[in-house]
């Protein structure tokens, strides 16, 4: 029996309709999200992505492949080169989607085989898109990767800082280090998981723009959704800014949204937390807590919060097969599931290591999400994209002050659980709060702490 395609629940409720119009690697908007119901009064809907490892948890090999495709579709712009891989990528994107054995894998290893070398500085946005950019500049070699943050730091002077209107929380800073990384000669690439109105695009590349002029600018994402308005208004801003800007994306659609929708989205998520409550995933007998000892290379980043550059992807991918085995070593015997389990804007990092294991342990089922700040319903029911959650406080001592986070998913069975976080998301919090919820889950849980 196949199963539904998760969104079904949303488009039945809310009337939203789903409609593909193009896509340069033969991919479909539906392959690529399902769709759940924000608690978030400027959207009704979220967009889960199948292939970011955000939400749901994903063979962290399509993650990071889709993110290499995407790379390759922003090379293709940079450098046009005939006879490239994309068609073959595509079909294995697919395949790896339906989950047939190696095809994520046979992505990941195509497409680093076709690695370009170009320089470019690639930004991406937090929290969402923080590995999904960080593998765009993996797929130009040659690029310097920075991530927007919202955890300011006094020693560091912001170089820039723009709103992302639709986000749950909105302030965003740029803080490279040192101060002119952003100021490297070459084309400037955006990276979002998402294209909704590009407004939030079209300001950063403004404010970019008044601080360090460009020729040349390109912005990438897996799903582009804008209208015709929103494309005219990205024409104007090549007039604007005497600049060439760019769009790629894996596919090209739109989600039309009936009148009334944010309404009848609110009232929709107020029914059915008074009918069942907010879901939490079920207590089960609790598993132990062990903390392993990575030995990440000194020197090397967390990720590219302050900055990450070819040096330093050079030092980590020598180093990720021995953490790999370190980690592995410190699983529960005959574990055969295992969910490496990031936090928040630290994607990338966990998103490796779990590839790698993945790599190690053939016949493990090894699967990679992240923690995040976006609260969002959850229905049980296969036909919706988020079916369970762990709801645990702040753990960072975050800037903008306490609050809950949530994993969502993440009752699927695992053996043990990888919590990887940095030196600021390692405190008391973080054992009473998130670690306690997975033991809960009859996980092992597993701690790894990557230097800040």
């Amino acid at each position: 029996m196949t199963a539904p395609w998760p969104g079904e629940w949303v488009t039945s409720r809310l009337g939203l309709a789903l409609s593909d119009a193009h896509s340069p690697v033969g991919l479909t908007l539906p392959g690529l999200v399902g769709l759940a119901v924000r608690r978030n009064p400027r959207r009704a809907h979220l967009l889960v992505s199948t292939v970011l490892g955000k939400h749901v948890p994903t063979d962290p090999r399509l993650v990071h492949g889709s993110a290499l495709l995407l790379g390759r579709l922003v090379a293709d712009v940079l450098q046009p080169l005939p006879g490239g891989p994309e068609e073959k990528a595509g079909l294995l994107a697919e395949a790896g989607l339906r989950g047939e054995p190696g095809a994520a894998a046979g992505l990941r290893d195509l497409l680093t085989a076709h690695r370009r070398v170009l320089g470019a500085v690639v930004v991406g946005y937090a929290e969402t898109a923080t590995a999904l950019g960080h593998g765009v500049a993996d797929a130009l070699g040659e690029a310097v990767y920075l991530h927007s943050t919202r955890r300011p730091v006094a020693e560091v002077r912001p170089y820039g800082g723009f709103e992302e209107e639709h986000s749950h929380a909105t302030s965003h800073l740029l803080l490279p280090v040192p101060p002119g990384l952003l100021e490297s000669e070459g084309p400037l690439v955006l990276v979002d998981d998402e294209l909704s109105t590009g407004r939030t695009v079209r300001n950063t590349l403004r404010a970019l723009h008044a601080v360090r002029p460009r020729r040349h600018y390109v912005v990438a994402a897996l799903t582009d959704l804008r209208d015709e308005a929103d494309r005219a208004a990205m024409a104007g801003l090549e007039g604007e800014l005497g600049a060439r800007v760019d769009v790629v994306a894996l596919v090209t659609g739109r989600v039309g949204l009936p009148p009334g929708v944010l309404e009848a989205g609110r009232e929709l998520v107020a029914r059915v937390e008074r009918g069942m409550g907010r879901s939490q995933a079920p207590e089960r007998a609790p598993g132990g807590v062990r903390r392993v000892r990575l030995g990440w290379p000194a020197g090397v980043p967390e990720g590219g919060r302050h900055g990450f550059l070819p040096v330093h992807r050079e030092q980590l991918e020598k180093e990720l097969p021995a953490m790999a085995a370190r980690l592995a070593e410190a699983l529960p015997a005959g574990a055969r599931r295992v969910l490496v389990l990031g936090f928040e804007e630290l994607m990338y990092a966990p998103l490796r290591l779990a590839e790698a294991l993945a790599d190690l342990l053939e016949d493990t089922d090894v699967r990679y999400s992240t923690t995040t700040r976006s609260p969002v319903l959850t229905v049980d029911d296969p036909a919706y994209a988020i079916r369970n959650r762990l709801v645990f406080p702040a753990h960072d001592d975050p800037a903008d002050g306490p609050g809950e986070r949530y994993a969502y998913n993440v009752d699927q069975g695992f053996d043990a659980v990888a919590v990887v976080v940095d030196e600021a998301g390692d405190t008391p919090a973080l054992e009473h709060g998130l670690l306690r919820g997975v033991r809960r889950l009859g996980a092992e849980a597993l701690v790894a702490v990557i230097p800040s």
